[in-house]
């Protein structure tokens, strides 16, 4: 059965990245230590505060398919403005963040998210080539795209 849903994927860190922001507020906190106990414990509130914020920041980009658009990140495309959508594995993900990549292209790209969709720019006004973009189901979002587009047609 095929949803009919609009896309929404927020691109959330890994949950291991959280454990390592708790063990900097404790290396943090360790710098504190000849200072005693409420230097510490403020050092490690503080440090540890300061990395989820930063973490929550970075993995709250999202990609979404609404109302004729393709939303992703600070971007806003119409989705008359896009072409083929390519859906690219692990290993061409990989190949088009680095030695195949534009110049150009608008790239929502997160390390930590292994696959990707490539979706062509096919407006003559704008010089961007094709979007990148950095997504955990690849088919969804193609799928996505194409259901929004023949209903905007």
């Amino acid at each position: 059965m095929v949803s009919s849903q609009p896309y929404d994927e927020r691109l959330t860190v890994p949950g291991y990245w959280w454990a390592m922001a708790v063990l900097s507020g404790f290396g943090c906190a360790l710098v504190a230590l000849p200072f005693g106990t409420l230097p510490i414990l403020g050092t490690l509130a503080g440090s540890v505060a300061v990395f989820g914020v930063v973490l929550s920041s970075y993995g709250s980009e999202r990609i979404r398919v609404v109302q004729g658009s393709l939303v992703a990140g600070d971007a806003k495309i119409p989705l008359t403005a896009l072409g083929e959508a390519v859906v690219l594995d692990k290993s061409e993900a990989q190949a088009w963040r680095t030695y195949k990549a534009d110049t150009r292209a608008f790239m929502l790209l997160r390390s930590y998210v292994p696959t990707a969709l490539k979706v062509e720019v096919v407006d003559p006004q704008d010089p961007t080539p094709y979007l990148y973009l950095s997504t955990r189901s690849p088919e969804r979002l193609a799928a996505a795209l194409g259901r929004a587009a023949v209903k905007a047609a």
